[in-house]
């Protein structure tokens, strides 16, 4: 078996899931008045963590000026 396709079979479901959880943690940076790319952009590097910190950050609030 090449390498290629054994990557396929045992690494992908990996990178999905983590490439999922990024998006999903840019949504929720999104509903928080961040930004979602910047903390999309977090999510790869930082997985779980990131949710963590984006559930324990509050809202941030807009200007009003």
């Amino acid at each position: 078996m090449d390498q290629v396709s054994m990557f396929a079979s045992q690494g992908a479901p990996f990178f999905v899931g983590w490439g999922t959880l990024a998006l999903v943690n840019a949504g929720l940076a999104q509903g928080k008045n961040r930004s979602g790319l910047l903390w999309f952009l977090l999510s790869l590097l930082l997985g779980p963590v990131a949710t963590l910190i984006i559930v324990l950050l509050s809202k941030q609030r807009t200007k009003l000026f």
